[in-house]
């Protein structure tokens, strides 16, 4: 009986291992440079370099890398993510996204509608606060 067991454990592990090194490595690399990256990079050229950090104008293009990825690594069999796929785009995000921010957008300061009352109001309260307390202490003085 526990013979069975193990049988049945060795031949799930035996298919796993199978299943998994059916994936052609070297044709999906191949693949995924030349048909994924280079419409990536034509694409990324029309959006141009000053805006490859604005994640809005970006989204579209990152998406389609992936799903391109993901497609050939359906078609030829391959597991996805796996080692490939990360390195792929470690490489495209050292290349493109090296001197973008963290959050993936460009930093810029707020529209002057949202900062300046972010700005003016701590100030006019201080300054009415200030204003009350002279106010009330120059009253007091003469009551005892």
């Amino acid at each position: 009986m526990a013979l069975l067991p193990r049988r049945f454990l060795c031949f799930v592990l035996a298919h796993h291992f199978i299943t998994a090194t059916a994936c052609q490595e070297a044709d999906y690399g191949w693949m995924i440079r030349h048909y994924c990256l280079k419409q990536f990079q034509l694409s990324m050229e029309g959006i141009g370099q000053r805006l490859w950090c604005d994640w809005d104008e970006t989204v579209g293009t990152y998406g389609e890398l992936t799903n391109c990825t993901a497609l050939i690594a359906e078609r030829l069999d391959c597991y996805w993510p796996n080692r490939l796929v990360d390195e792929f785009f470690v490489a495209v995000h050292k290349q493109y996204f090296r001197n973008c921010s963290p959050s993936g957008r460009a930093l810029h300061d707020p529209p002057n509608g949202i900062l300046c009352p972010f700005i003016l109001l701590p100030v006019l309260v201080t300054l009415l606060m200030t204003v009350l307390v002279v106010w009330r202490s120059k009253r007091s003085e003469g009551i005892v």
